[in-house]
């Protein structure tokens, strides 16, 4: 049978970005279609956007720092619709950068949204087109709670759109993004109240990490109300009140700011795809606490195994929308491995293994392989903790109080090193480079037998004893 397409990819992200340009570079014959921006959540409202308001929130405190250093402190004021506007303008130059990268490797972009008719039909710009296999990367979106007044709470969504700086944010969640935001909305001026359903925050992430993070932002200024339950959202006269319980109190508290954001999870985009016509396989995202998002009844994602296939022959899935590892470099990875499989005569699956990953929170945090607590239930006693904390050389003549913590994960019996991490400032660009020989399979005596760049804090990951 003949198809209009060897491809269509549904989703312009970092996913499906990936593997359409490679498809077309081994001759295929390619579209791509988008009913948003190009570049997705990454490029749009996630990292791109996140890590320039990140810069952005830091120059605060840099210059109450450049006091110890002999720097007279002046006057500084943020002008937020300067900052709003500069980050939106390259947003939309980076949008045009990869229309221009489609048109360069030949591959056509429909700018409208797609449903799949059948395995092999897709309804997209008012046509129907046929393709021998589809690839889905429509990614997630963010969800808020079921209850009365989130119409008035903002998603990460819209805080990149904002056309005031809100005095006071209430920022719910205890996630990444919502530990990211409450250090960027702090850094830039506002005051923040972070608000956690449990005790810590970051779970999932090596405790460590969890402790030191939110040690730091506490100390920063930034209140962290934990044990909570969020009961309703009204607007008032004074902006924004927020009803919730406390664990251990009877009665309910509120609290009343300007801004209320809700950054609880995010599901995959499901909605309007289609994918009733097709019996590809839907599994649970494994939070039904979660509520619907698109007419979904249930969280859920698309089913895949380890080459990106559902349980339909001919579609694929790749990034956020399968919920393995939502990050961009790993839908980037899953769509070029699919490329490579399907249309390169160069089978190979994605390996999830040993995926490095960074928080850019205030203190900033990363990491890669095991944490203490995966280890010890892997390995039991056969695990060795290596620890260092300390006060970083810059603070040495400025108040600050900030601390650097780094750990390895150590088997004793091998002496592997199985994961590695770090809370303190250039966590991320440390990280990445210890991300090789974690992967690698270096030991603690390949650590110990590098010799350390001093004076930097990265030194102590090859010195701690």
């Amino acid at each position: 049978m003949t198809y209009d397409y060897d491809l269509l990819v549904i989703g312009a992200g970092s996913g499906g970005l990936a593997a359409s340009k490679r498809a077309a570079s081994y001759g295929a014959k390619v579209a791509i279609a988008e009913n948003d921006l190009v570049g997705g959540t990454c490029v749009i409202r996630g990292c791109i956007p996140k890590k320039l308001m990140v810069y952005a929130s830091k120059f605060s405190h840099l210059f109450e720092d450049a006091v110890g250093y002999g720097w007279s402190k002046g006057e500084n004021r943020l002008n937020w619709q300067h900052l709003i506007t500069a980050v939106d303008k390259e947003v939309h130059r980076l949008n045009q950068l990869h229309i221009g990268l489609l048109e360069k490797a030949g591959v056509e972009l429909i700018q409208s949204r797609a449903t799949i008719l059948d395995p092999h039909t897709v309804e997209v710009g008012g046509r129907k087109v046929t393709a021998d296999k589809i690839l889905i990367a429509v990614g997630g979106e963010a969800v808020k709670p079921n209850l009365p007044g989130m119409e008035y709470a903002l998603t990460s969504r819209e805080m990149f759109l904002l056309k005031e700086q809100p005095k006071h944010i209430v920022v719910v969640g205890s996630g990444y993004i919502a530990v990211e935001f409450s250090g960027i909305m702090h850094g830039l001026g506002s005051q923040v109240t972070l608000m956690l359903r449990g005790e810590t925050m970051l779970r999932g992430f090596d405790d460590d990490i969890r402790s030191s993070i939110q040690d730091g932002m506490s100390k920063s200024g930034i209140k962290i109300i934990g044990n909570t339950l969020i009961k309703n959202l009204e607007r008032v006269a004074e902006g924004l009140k927020l009803t919730f319980s406390e664990q251990g109190k009877e009665t309910n508290s509120t609290i009343t700011a300007d801004a209320v954001l809700v950054a609880i999870g995010r599901a995959p985009n499901l909605g309007k795809l289609g994918l009733e016509n097709t019996g590809v396989e839907i599994v649970s995202c494994g939070d039904d606490t979660l509520p619907a998002l698109h007419g979904y009844t249930v969280n859920c994602a698309i089913g895949v195994d380890d080459e990106s296939r559902t349980s339909v022959p001919n579609i694929f899935a790749v990034g956020d929308c399968t919920n393995r590892i939502n990050l961009t470099p790993v839908a980037i990875g899953e769509g070029r491995a699919f490329a490579d499989t399907e249309f390169g005569n160069n089978p190979r699956k994605f390996s999830h293994e040993n995926v490095a990953s960074a928080i850019f929170s205030q203190p900033e945090a990363a990491t890669v392989g095991m944490s203490e607590a995966e280890a010890r239930q892997k390995l039991g006693d056969a695990v060795q903790i290596y620890r260092s904390r300390f006060r970083p050389l810059f603070h040495s003549l400025t108040d600050g109080s900030d601390k650097v913590m780094m750990k390895l994960v150590v088997d004793k019996n091998t002496d592997r090193v199985l994961g590695a991490h770090m809370v303190g400032e250039y966590a991320a660009e440390i990280i990445q480079g210890v991300a090789i020989a974690v992967n690698m399979g270096a030991t603690k005596k390949d650590f110990d037998a590098t010799v350390g760049i001093h004076p930097s804090a990265a030194e102590e990951f090859v010195t701690m004893r």
